[in-house]
């Protein structure tokens, strides 16, 4: 039995007091029996806000990680840092890191190899554009993107990766894939990490929808027996927005 994961993904918004008001709004409330709570916040709040949660079952998660420990990277956050100050997840290869930070399918696997060597759990961010939609080539981009991030990952590891299956066309435009189109492709995922593993690996492995999921809509899309939750942008900024979308994924 797969536990649901709703990942809200903060991205550039919020200043740590916004932040740390944000946790003493959803404690005890978006704690809910059965389903894992993950923020994913801009590296400046994160100290604030795994010590916000302590005590609670709330997870933290950053928004990216460099694949290597140190080094001369500017600007750059490592695996053994985000670690120290006690962050559980780390998006990797979201696609607006992979639109306009030039990050490709190697990248993003050397980041998902480095978030597993500090003890980071990932989520895998992959899904096709409008072109590739329309183009029928949605199945295949996310085979290839798929594969390839977990490559060279032990079995034990593949079975903790979260992956977010987010269709690039469907991320904060208001527009979103029906649950039927959403859980065949995410079954399809599925089917695509059994054949790289096994399916004892693929049946352990979640994975999310994202792409304008808002507490109107989760039920929905948790019905479907392959979509294990979500990853989630603007819906997931407002405490009580946040809290309805951990309650729809029960």
């Amino acid at each position: 039995m797969r536990t649901p994961i709703i990942a809200g993904n903060w991205k550039m918004f919020k200043t740590v007091k916004e932040a740390v008001a944000f946790i003493e709004d959803v404690k005890g409330k978006a704690e809910v029996a059965g389903v894992e709570s993950v923020i994913c916040a801009p590296y400046t709040n994160l100290p604030a806000l795994t010590e916000a949660v302590q005590g609670t079952s709330l997870k933290i998660g950053a928004q990216n990680v460099h694949f290597e420990d140190s080094g001369a990277f500017t600007g750059e956050i490592s695996g053994l840092m985000l670690k120290e100050i006690g962050v559980d997840y780390v998006i990797i290869g979201h696609s607006e890191r992979r639109a306009y930070f030039a990050e490709t399918d190697e990248i993003v696997n050397k980041k998902v190899l480095a978030a597993f060597k500090h003890g980071l759990l990932p989520i895998v961010c992959v899904g096709e554009s409008l072109e590739e939609r329309e183009a029928g080539k949605t199945k295949d981009v996310c085979r290839v993107q798929t594969e390839a991030a977990l490559q060279g990952l032990t079995e034990a590891q593949a079975a903790q990766v979260v992956v977010a299956y987010e269709p690039i066309w469907a991320i904060g435009t208001g527009k979103t894939s029906t649950a039927e189109d959403a859980g065949e492709v995410i079954g399809y995922i599925r089917e695509r990490i059994a054949a790289q593993f096994n399916s004892d690996v693929a049946g352990k492995v979640r994975i999310q929808y994202g792409g304008s999921v808002k507490p109107n809509n989760i039920r929905e899309f948790m019905q479907h027996p392959d979509i294990d939750g979500a990853l989630v942008g603007g819906a997931s900024l407002e405490p009580a927005s946040y809290i309805s979308l951990v309650e729809g994924a029960r």
